[in-house]
């Protein structure tokens, strides 16, 4: 049964952890990370972009697909389905189609706009018994055409957001999605506290986990954050492990080009990839916390 992110993340908060949000772009992805989640006892985050969603056919499509595969994967740790910087519409479509949590993604709005259709969203999320994650101040890099250039967040408008009940907060802090640069300044932790100090016990996102420093990342958990997004770096180690695979001419042994086994390493190194990142955010064996 999914659940809503907010009691997971209150608690990561709490206990000084995180729980990864992790990507999901089909079933070998969605299997991956849920399996692991299983067999590490923690709580995780199926997160969907309006890119993948699209590409499983539809945001009902991952609803289906997901909760099917809690039952007959027989998982019984807390899995959210997340929408992962959602449009205005698309918070409407995932609410429709049994999501249990969404995110608003109003960074890219004055802050007006922004505070006017959040409020909206987190009264409709709360009365369907949905979490709901906003954002202020974009996220450096690109997702699903939203290009953001890495700026800080203003503690201010950070906290006209928090107080309008939602759930947690993605506050850019110098974070970007995909490769981070060789000349990348690092997290602003500066900025970090003054988020806190303005939201006060609100769980706070770190978007971009890919390629943050081990150091900065248990900075960023102790200043607050308690959801990490991870999601390039699943996709490098499921390419890499499928080229691999490939090269070797694997693929030409027997029924090698079965895509059950060609799929088959990149998933493996999916899971090997995820693992890494709950035995970091400390999120393993929480999942009864």
């Amino acid at each position: 049964m999914l659940v809503s992110a907010k009691d997971m993340l209150e608690k990561a908060r709490a206990g000084k952890y995180a729980v990864g949000h992790f990507n999901i772009n089909n079933l070998e992805w969605a299997k991956a990370v849920l399996l692991t989640a299983e067999e590490l006892q923690s709580p995780v985050i199926l997160g969907v972009s309006e890119g993948a969603g699209k590409y499983m056919t539809g945001f009902k499509t991952v609803a289906a697909m997901v909760s099917a595969m809690l039952e007959e994967l027989n998982i019984t740790v807390p899995v959210a389905l997340h929408l992962d910087h959602g449009s205005y519409e698309g918070c409407y479509k995932c609410i429709k189609a049994g999501f249990s949590s969404i995110m608003f993604d109003g960074s890219h709005y004055p802050i007006e706009e922004n505070v006017e259709k959040t409020k909206e969203l987190v009264k409709i999320a709360h009365t369907m018994g949905l979490s709901l994650e906003a954002e202020v101040g974009s996220i450096g890099g690109e997702e699903d055409g939203v290009v953001g250039a890495g700026e800080c967040a203003d503690p201010a408008e950070c906290k006209a957001i928090a107080d309008l009940g939602v759930d947690f907060l993605a506050a850019g802090i110098g974070n970007i999605h995909g490769k981070y640069p060789e000349n990348w300044q690092g997290l602003n932790f500066d900025v970090l506290e003054k988020v806190k100090e303005a939201t006060g016990d609100m769980p706070l996102v770190l978007h971009g986990g890919t390629g943050i420093p081990e150091d900065m990342i248990k900075k960023a958990i102790s200043l607050g954050v308690a959801k990490i997004n991870v999601n390039t770096e699943c996709q490098l180690s499921f390419a890499e492990a499928t080229r691999k695979y490939i090269e070797a001419g694997k693929d030409q042994q027997g029924k090698g080009f079965d895509p059950r086994k060609l799929l088959a390493p990149g998933a493996e190194a999916i899971r090997a990839t995820v693992k890494e990142k709950m035995e970091l955010f400390g999120s393993v064996g929480k999942a009864n916390a």
